[in-house]
């Protein structure tokens, strides 16, 4: 685990497959406002969080049931000084089998504890992918829109 990034991981029992379509079901457990489609290699899509936060990803890496790569091509992050943080950074969701299971590994690449931001983003990420992602997974129902 490389400290310069946010990491955290988890096992569910459900496959692979099951668990990369809630990955990939951006609204189902992040936001209900994401404009265009999170679904497709090579596609964008804008991350609302009112006035907060809104970021653009690229989705620049797709393996079916094993990886997801969000490439951040730009953001915009109204409560730290330097507004595009995020800018340039890498969301990547990987998936491996562990003992029948499949482990979740979550990692935001660039997302380090030296930036003004670190301490709200890894708190929200915590909670989406922990919570929310993995209730997607193992119940049907994710926890999109928290109030922050």
């Amino acid at each position: 685990m490389n400290s310069q990034n946010y990491t955290t991981a988890f096992l569910v029992d459900q496959t692979p497959e099951e668990t990369f379509a809630a990955i990939n079901n951006v609204r189902g457990w992040w936001s209900e406002d994401i404009d265009d489609r999170t679904d497709k290699p090579g596609g964008e899509f804008t991350f609302h969080s009112g006035d907060l936060h809104h970021s653009t990803q690229k989705i620049t890496e797709w393996v079916p049931g094993q990886k997801v790569v969000w490439h951040v091509v730009d953001s915009q992050i109204n409560f730290v000084k330097d507004r595009a943080e995020w800018t340039g950074t890498d969301i990547v969701f990987e998936l491996t089998r562990k003992d029948g299971q499949t482990e979740l590994r979550f990692t935001h690449v660039g997302l380090a504890p030296v930036l003004a931001c670190y301490g709200d983003c890894s708190d929200a990420w915590s909670f989406y992918i922990n919570e929310s992602l993995r209730s997607l997974i193992t119940t049907g129902k994710g926890q999109p829109n928290r109030s922050e």
